[in-house]
């Protein structure tokens, strides 16, 4: 017999619970109806019924599993391209302690979440650059995660069409020849300032490639840390703000078939963000046979109820007057 819940130690607790409660309740019986005479052997059969079935709840409580048999089970597999945006932006402070810091944190937990799935990397400003591509081996990217900043690509803006274009090239250019779901995460401030977007979004869809766009920071900005101080926008004098535009992001998102979420320290959507990746529909690339174990606790509950609604329904008598 395997049990699904073995925690001996939690079910003598529980026992021993029940017998000081059961002994507190045989003692203030006998002190008030020491007058009376009681007949013990009823007391007794009263204290076995209910002995009986608090030890079934017991090992109903714990799962019991008897028998074995074989269940056939189907691996999905996906492929996920992460896209991270390393423009001087994502240093901005308006996510603590920075928008990059706390991205680099949400994606280690995000990988945690699909050991079997093959992730890539991406990172991008004006040019996009394959930093990692499609792997099982999740040591080595949160590696290249935790090497994320903002030096390792030109910092002169935000071309949103260039993870797109590189993560679609990379999907069609894959020999592998298992069936799988495909999809982007896409993780910027929003500040796009390349060419449209239609024709990229276009093709993603034809491809059948969802995007979940991650927009980082607030709409009402950050500033951008510079050495000693913060950048200077040359215009006004003043320290530069740069705020989460959400437009972009969720124009690609919705045209794709994905969906939209947000990090800030009020918003915190990477674990819907999760849910929505785990619930696509992937192709199956391998089934095998499990063999698994029958908890069987359901009988021995329902004989404790049975046990339980006698003794409420059929009291036996304790005293004689």
């Amino acid at each position: 017999m395997i049990w699904a819940y073995p925690d001996l130690r939690l079910i003598l607790i529980l026992g021993g619970l029940f017998i000081l409660l059961y002994i507190f309740y045989i003692s203030r019986f006998l002190i008030i109806n020491r007058k009376l005479k009681v007949e013990k052997q009823r007391l007794f059969t009263k204290l076995f019924l209910r002995t009986l079935y608090f030890i079934l709840f017991l090992i109903a409580f714990a799962g019991p599993s008897i028998g074995n048999s074989f269940k056939e089970v189907q691996e999905e597999g996906k492929d996920i391209f992460i896209a991270v945006d390393l423009s001087q932006s994502m240093i901005a402070t308006d996510v603590g302690p920075n928008r990059l810091a706390r991205i680099q944190f949400e994606l280690k937990e995000l990988l945690k979440s699909f050991p079997s799935d093959r992730i890539g990397l991406i990172i991008f400003s004006t040019e996009a650059f394959m930093q990692l591509p499609l792997t099982y081996d999740q040591a080595v990217l949160n590696l290249y995660i935790d090497g994320l900043n903002i030096g390792l690509v030109p910092n002169l803006g935000t071309d949103l069409n260039t993870p797109l274009k590189l993560a679609l090239d990379k999907f069609e250019k894959d020999e592998s020849p298992e069936v799988k779901a495909k999809a982007i995460v896409l993780i910027s401030d929003g500040e796009h300032f390349g060419d449209d977007l239609d024709d990229i979004t276009e093709q993603l869809e034809d491809q059948g490639v969802k995007v979940f766009s991650l927009g980082v920071g607030t709409e009402a900005g950050g500033q951008m840390p510079r050495g000693n101080g913060v950048v200077i926008d040359t215009k006004t004098g003043k320290p530069a703000l740069t705020k989460l535009d959400k437009a972009p992001l969720q124009y690609i998102a919705s045209h794709t078939g994905g969906e939209y979420f947000e990090i800030s320290d009020q918003t915190k959507e990477m674990g819907n963000l999760i849910s929505a990746l785990d619930n696509l529909e992937g192709g199956i690339t391998n089934t095998r046979m499990v063999e698994t174990s029958s908890n069987k606790y359901f009988y021995f509950l329902l004989a404790a109820l049975g046990l339980a609604m006698m003794d409420m329904i059929l009291p036996v008598k304790t005293i004689k007057l």
